[in-house]
């Protein structure tokens, strides 16, 4: 398939099977000039006056909401539909060598003492729950003087599209990123906690987000943000995971109110179920090893229960919230966490039976996803078909080996049949229910990779499983400068680089390959040696994240508009500084995080993503 020339003059497109890549012909045309730039200068002595250069304007914010719509039944009705029961209870908080002694409830399975048990199984080192904030802080009304619009930097871009009126914008966290309080209230002990080593920072207390949530809120209200996007943590809802065991009301309570903030601000929450964080109970005992930078063998999802208990867990939440939650995602990037093929059967049939409880048994009218990480692959010489064959690959088995089954009702792909230890396909009653079961392809395409094939060829290397091959399974090459030796963009403090154009084009692949709106759930650019800034205001004018979110929203537009793809919407990753998994240097954030006061600013991005997206809003005319 071929697409119009029209993402630069300068480019043509060369079309291999699925993929479309550019090569470039030369440097791109100047804009289109006017005749009075042909004219001889005509130079000329005038009186000097300083003039005021800049304007001040001020981020609007989200207006109060005037009507309540709901989008499934409340939960006194919605609870009638679940086939497991549960109680409910509260638990306290772990403190090392105190809350394990003074429990005296041993007798009991689910009680204080077991609850303490899990987190002393978990050997934590140096944990603290040591954090400024005890209890939920009360919100403070953002002062017009830190609303005030940065400089406009010269260059920007020179799209002329507004966004379409159901387009969602908005910004996105995680709860294991941002929470702390980790054995507070109840929460039990997530992968997490043993994942990162000692070495590095922990999740422990983080951005305190569960107790100075109200006020993170109010911040992104006061920016004009409409769509807030988090997560909730099942070790905070099921202490001890599996179906019929107590949950926590403490953590209902909590997340029903984070829920009605949001609304309450004006904006429209959007939930993630799963989000790197499963229970520690699922891997206990095991060992957990990240397979080179493909994923985590053994992060519990191939666990023999973990279907039953995700789905059970999925019900709780949409029995609870599904009346004020329109959008829902079951999985985040759940390749990272999955990547053997138990794993991934796992995913892909508990998704499908969450999505079926809320579309036919609850007949709920919002929206249940997935999403997926993946940067995308090209080809590092488009013209040469073993290179294309692997790109093809490597987007197979990033993502067709969850959406062939999801959005297709397709077999898994015979690149994962033929590679994955185990892989076996699924049965045509199998396909037929998972079959369509995602309202929205999400994707969180932070950058792209240049793919070509294993030196020794992808057969070869798919014969060699042993861990010593360090290309095994993808049996490709992957790297960030293209055939010419430049890198494919400007570089960020980790592995995303600045990518707009091969975004645009996978917007394009993903379209017309799985046939479902796209929900870009996740973006963002850690600019290089930012936490290294002394002065505050350096890292506050951060003009590379500008132009990543720039480009690619244009990018968007464009892909809308110019090539019929149906982009529903664009979450920003992150609408705050954050704990990376043992890292706090790479700052995704568009606010910054002061980690001894907790004191939040607005990066210049901040301002200038919102300011790129309301100012084109489609007319009220």
């Amino acid at each position: 398939m071929r697409v119009p020339l029209i993402l630069f003059p300068a480019f043509v497109v060369a079309a291999e099977a699925q993929e479309l890549y550019l090569t470039t012909t030369g440097y791109s045309a100047r804009p289109q000039c006017t005749e009075s730039s042909a004219l001889t200068p005509h130079y000329r002595f005038q009186p000097f006056s300083y003039t005021l250069n800049e304007t001040v304007r001020y981020a609007t914010s989200v207006p109060s909401p005037t009507t309540t719509r709901t989008y499934a039944p409340a939960y006194t009705e919605a609870v009638k539909h679940l086939t497991t029961s549960w109680s409910t209870t509260t638990w306290g908080s772990w403190i090392p060598g105190q809350t394990e002694i003074s429990a005296t409830d041993s007798q009991d399975p689910y009680g204080q003492a077991a609850w303490s048990s899990m987190w002393q199984q978990a050997d934590l080192h140096n944990y603290t729950t040591t954090g400024i904030f005890s209890t939920t802080v009360s919100p403070t009304a953002v002062p017009s003087s830190e609303l005030v619009l940065p400089p406009r930097d010269y260059f920007g871009p020179t799209d002329c599209y507004n966004f379409p009126k159901d387009f969602i914008f908005g910004v996105a966290g995680s709860a294991a990123q941002i929470e702390g309080a980790v054995a507070l209230d109840g929460r039990g002990p997530s992968l997490l906690e043993k994942l990162v080593p000692d070495n590095k920072p922990k999740d422990f207390v983080t951005n305190e987000n569960y107790f100075l949530y109200k006020q993170d809120i109010q911040r992104l209200a006061a920016m004009g943000v409409e769509y807030y996007s988090f997560t909730i943590p099942w070790t905070r809802i099921l202490p001890f995971a599996l179906p019929g065991t107590p949950v926590n009301q403490q953590a209902i309570d909590h997340y029903d109110d984070l829920i009605d903030t949001v609304l309450d601000a004006g904006m429209t929450p959007v939930v993630t179920m799963l989000h790197f964080d499963s229970p520690l109970l699922f891997v206990a005992g095991d060992n957990i090893t990240r397979h080179a930078d493909i994923g985590y063998n053994n992060a519990g999802y191939q666990n023999e229960t973990f279907v039953d208990a995700f789905v059970n867990y999925g019900k709780i939440l949409l029995s609870h919230y599904a009346d004020r939650v329109p959008i829902w995602v079951t999985f985040n990037e759940p390749l990272l966490y999955a990547f053997n093929f138990k794993g991934v059967d796992h995913v892909v049939k508990a998704h499908a039976q969450v999505y079926r409880f809320y579309h036919e048994e609850l007949k709920a009218t919002g929206q249940l996803g997935i999403k997926f990480n993946d940067n995308f692959g090209v080809p590092k010489d488009p013209k040469n078909s073993s290179h294309v064959l692997a790109a093809d690959r490597f987007q197979e088995m990033q993502l067709g080996i969850f959406a062939n089954p999801i959005f297709l009702g397709k077999q898994y792909p015979e690149s994962v049949l033929n590679t994955l230890p185990g892989a076996k396909p699924l049965s045509k009653s199998e396909l037929k229910y998972i079959n369509h079961t995602s309202d929205f392809f999400g994707i969180d395409p932070y950058t792209a990779t240049v793919v070509s094939p294993a030196s020794e060829g992808i057969k070869a290397c798919t014969a060699d499983s042993s861990s010593a091959n360090p290309l095994f399974p993808y049996c490709v090459n992957q790297e960030t400068k293209n055939v010419y030796g430049w890198n494919i963009g400007y570089r960020s403090e980790s592995y995303v680089y600045i990518t707009p154009t091969y975004f645009r084009e996978y917007l394009y692949y993903l379209w017309n390959t799985f046939r479902h709106p796209i929900l870009v759930s996740e973006f963002g650019f850690p600019v290089a040696a930012e936490a290294e800034a002394e002065e505050l205001s350096d890292q506050l004018f951060d003009s590379p994240r500008s132009v990543y979110y720039l480009s690619f929203m244009s990018e968007i537009l464009k892909s809308i508009y110019e090539d019929g793809v149906h982009v529903m919407g664009a979450l920003a990753w992150s609408f705050v500084d954050n704990w990376e998994f043992g890292d706090y240097a790479q700052q995704f954030g568009i606010q910054t995080v002061n980690r001894t006061t907790q004191e939040r600013h607005y990066k210049k991005s901040f301002f200038d993503l919102v300011d790129f997206v309301k100012t084109r809003q489609p007319r009220k005319d």
